[in-house]
């Protein structure tokens, strides 16, 4: 008997919808992407990394703001940047506002010159570990075999916590600048403009959480990220965070129990449920990102993709293809990215055979993280390539099988017509070979 699940999914994706209308396009392609965020909600490792990211916040939250505030207080414009923590907090209620200011006096406390020089590198260290904890997670999400290198990591980490906060309190001076400019003020009194400048004022705090939330999907996951695919998880993780902050606010001013149960102890419980919510909504909405970007993945999910083993070869070639000719031209940022775009593979299903090609010596990364043949190229037969993927799938708990007379006869027919084939071909030579579609 089938379970219910594997009936939606045959139903879901059996559906051939080619030539069908374009209202009923829309509203089955919407049933899969629903059925596919549901399938991981309830699969556990959303909630699970969201869970990890609630306590790496706790650790982090005052450091990681510490590093923040110190950088814009440079500009003086610190202050701009408080009443968005506050309303971060607002699903709390008068509470959250407490908790705002807890943490705002903890920071103030913090003076630089009262900071030694360990407690100002554990600091950093503490910032820089709460986005490296976040990066891990979305590439997660992004089935991303490789997080980036450390240096990588550390240089574009710094520029985010000392860049970020500046351009986002820069940003916010600009627009209370110009909502008070003497146009704007003048635009106020004439109708219809001066509605419109006031839903706009109400709507820009929400297209702001919607631009951060599109910004770390686009710039986190180690991966060539779509502004599309962004920008559709942006808007429906920051729509969803705006609905549920709304909706547990309402609980919680609603809740006398929680009081009663918990006592002192209920804020600190309403704060951990709310940036359990916040972190779950901001995966679900890098997931969306993910299956907006690659539709094939709506059915599979997180499930490792299980490649044939022609498939597997040919990839293999193909990689080293184009890791050569990259190579050949001085390119040397032929990355695991670029390569899983050139051959619209995911780096999930590349990930395996890549590490067979090093694990054989025939492919290594460069300081930039590109890669390049692992020896000269004329020392790489197409026979080795073939080899290094074809190897490693024995766990040694299968003992050596013993094989009828006419099938060992074929199988080694078949592996000296192979051999005779790419033993005398090089990876150089192989690269030399013309591609029929560009000489078109």
């Amino acid at each position: 008997m089938k379970a219910p699940t594997e009936s939606i999914d045959q139903v879901l994706w059996r559906r051939d919808l080619s030539g069908r209308p374009l209202p009923e396009r829309l509203a089955w392609t919407a049933a899969r992407y629903m059925r596919a965020i549901s399938r991981d909600l309830f699969g556990g490792q959303l909630t699970l990394r969201a869970m990890g990211l609630v306590y790496t916040t706790l650790l982090s939250t005052v450091p990681l703001l510490a590093l923040s505030f110190s950088v814009i207080k440079i500009f003086g414009v610190h202050n701009r940047l408080q009443p968005h923590l506050y309303r971060l907090m607002e699903p709390l209620g008068a509470k959250g506002a407490e908790i705002t200011d807890r943490v705002i006096r903890a920071i103030d406390n913090l003076e630089g010159g009262v900071l030694g020089t360990v407690s100002l590198v554990f600091l950093i260290y503490t910032a820089i570990a709460m986005v490296e904890k976040v990066e891990s997670t979305f590439n997660y999400v992004w089935h991303v075999a490789r997080p980036r290198g450390l240096a990588q990591r550390i240089s574009e980490y710094l520029s985010v916590l000392l860049i970020g906060p500046v351009v986002m309190t820069l940003a916010l001076g600009l627009l209370a600048s110009v909502g008070a400019h003497s146009i704007v003020q003048a635009l106020r009194a004439i109708e219809p403009f001066g509605s419109a400048i006031v839903v706009l004022g109400q709507v820009l705090p929400y297209l702001l959480v919607i631009a951060v939330f599109s910004f770390l999907y686009k710039f986190l996951p180690n991966s060539a990220v779509r502004l599309g695919a962004a920008l559709t998880g942006g808007v429906v993780a920051g729509s969803m965070w705006v609905l549920v902050g709304s909706l547990f606010a309402s609980l919680v001013a609603l809740s006398s129990s929680q009081q009663a149960i918990y006592s002192s102890f209920a804020v600190a419980i309403s704060a951990l449920i709310w940036l359990y919510l916040s972190w779950l909504i901001m995966l679900v909405g890098a997931q969306l990102a993910f299956y907006v970007q690659h539709p094939a993945f709506l059915r599979l999910g997180q499930q490792e993709p299980q490649l044939a083993n022609e498939l597997r070869e040919r990839i293999a070639l193909n990689i080293m293809y184009l890791v050569g000719t990259a190579f050949r031209t001085g390119d040397t940022g032929c990355t695991i990215e670029r390569i899983s775009a050139a051959m619209a593979v995911p780096g999930l299903a590349l990930a395996p055979v890549l590490s067979a090609l090093e694990t054989g010596g025939l492919i290594r990364a460069n300081d930039g993280a590109g890669l390049m043949p692992g020896r000269e190229m004329s020392r790489i037969t197409l026979a080795e390539i073939l080899a290094a993927v074809r190897a490693g799938g024995d766990t040694g708990a299968l003992q050596a099988p013993v094989w009828a007379a006419p099938v060992d006869r074929v199988a080694a027919d078949v592996q000296a017509a192979i051999g005779k084939l790419t033993a005398a071909t090089t990876l150089s030579a192989f690269v030399d070979q013309e591609d029929p579609s560009s000489a078109k």
